[in-house]
């Protein structure tokens, strides 16, 4: 081998490494392709929709220019919603009017668009984020068509739209705090509820994690369930004002049970626990009927039963009767609480085996404390209309029941 020839290694393929060339980025042009196809269509947006669909245009890389000239005719200038240099279109959801008949097309239409184009769904997704984030640039006009076209994609059950992409990004101080989220979430609400049930409401509510949270959409200075009230009554939506009362409620009924619990396992101070209960019903409004009931489970639940033992479980619910009655009594203030008391008392001996064969002793014992009377234990065995149980009970009633009614005619 001559000393100027190289060595080489036979039958070796050397590879070159290619550089990556990306091709540059040009949304202004891809916009204005875009915007051309809406004007040689006039806004027809099944003819759009074909138009698009057979165009080389690359979705792909454009996802969220396409929907900007959807939502505003353009391209927007990044970081803003104002509109670019560049062609537009009169057609997009911002230009038309605040009309429900009027957007519900162009909702239609991006259903179709992501029917063909899967992969669009995350830039619907983002481009959305990004307006509600940024509602304080928008007119109030165009917010109201905003929320309109919002209420209507859920609706219509379009893809690229989760309840936690609207309602979350919604949660801005700036936002909140100028009113604009609340008066375009009552928009929204307003025009949902017109297709759609409450209960639907609740359950996007619940995806969007924003059910227990409608105070979070007033300013801080108005988030007070009377606010609230007054705010949605005044727009119409009676339905979710009674949602949240209810909810404000089922909470304030919690709180007082869970209290209640604890001071009643720690065996607290009769008094103590009374005032207790007393400025939970007047914080919460609860009714009394319900403190009734609540007093009666609480008591029974805070119970060590023994097991099968049927004696030592008389024992011990007789027992919690005489340590708790000077609280059921305190409450128990009207014949109609007393039979309401003593309705609970039958549901319960019915369906909890253990009880069941000492429902007359609890009535006893409950009338010799005094929280009983006798004309209402009388009612409940002539005329008591809960059916649980009550045949065996009232059989099982009968010799006290005669005792009282004994009682009455000596009287």
């Amino acid at each position: 081998m001559s000393s100027k020839e190289k060595p080489t290694l036979g039958g070796t393929r050397i590879k070159t490494r290619k550089r990556n060339i990306a091709a540059p980025l040009d949304p202004a042009a891809f916009a204005d392709a875009v915007v051309q196809i809406y004007l040689d269509n006039a806004g027809d947006l099944e003819l759009i929709a074909r138009s698009l669909e057979s165009s080389d245009l690359n979705f792909s890389r454009y996802g969220d220019t396409f929907f900007e000239v959807v939502f505003t005719g353009g391209r927007t200038q990044p970081g803003t919603t104002k509109s670019d240099e560049g062609e537009r279109h009169p057609y997009s959801v911002i230009d038309c009017e605040p009309k429900r008949e009027l957007i519900l097309p162009s909702v239609i239409y991006i259903q179709k668009i992501l029917r063909r184009r899967p992969f669009l769904i995350k830039n619907l997704e983002n481009v959305t984020r990004r307006f509600l984030q940024s509602l304080e640039l928008f007119e109030e006009n165009e917010r109201k068509k905003l929320a309109i076209f919002t209420a209507l994609a859920f609706s219509q059950k379009l893809s690229g739209l989760p309840p936690e992409t609207v309602f979350q990004p919604l949660l801005k101080d700036n936002l909140v705090g100028k009113g604009i989220v609340l008066s375009f979430i009552t928009d929204f609400f307003k025009e949902y509820l017109i297709d759609n049930s409450l209960d639907d409401l609740i359950a996007i509510l619940k995806r969007g994690k924003m059910e227990d949270n409608l105070l979070e959409f007033f300013p801080s200075a108005k988030r007070s369930p009377e606010a609230f009230s007054e705010h949605f009554t005044k727009a119409g939506i009676a339905p979710l004002v009674e949602y949240n009362e209810k909810k404000i409620f089922e909470v304030k009924l919690k709180e007082m049970k869970s209290a209640l619990t604890t001071q009643i396992a720690e065996e607290a101070d009769i008094s103590e626990v009374i005032e207790s209960v007393k400025q939970h019903v007047k914080d919460a409004k609860l009714p009394d009927i319900e403190v009734v009931r609540i007093l009666w489970d609480v008591m029974m639940d805070a119970v060590q039963w023994s097991g099968k033992n049927q004696q030592q479980n008389a024992n011990l619910a007789l027992r919690q009767v005489k340590t708790w009655a000077e609280l059921l009594n305190t409450f128990c203030t009207s014949g109609k609480l007393e039979l309401e008391l003593l309705y609970k008392v039958q549901v319960q001996c019915y369906e909890d085996t253990k009880l069941m064969k000492i429902f007359p002793e609890i009535v006893r014992s409950l009338y010799d404390l005094d929280v009983l009377a006798e004309d209402t234990i009388l009612h409940w065995f002539r005329k008591g209309t809960n059916p649980k149980g009550r045949q065996s009970f009232v059989k099982a009633m009968e010799p006290f029941a005669k005792w009282l009614e004994e009682a009455e005619e000596e009287e």
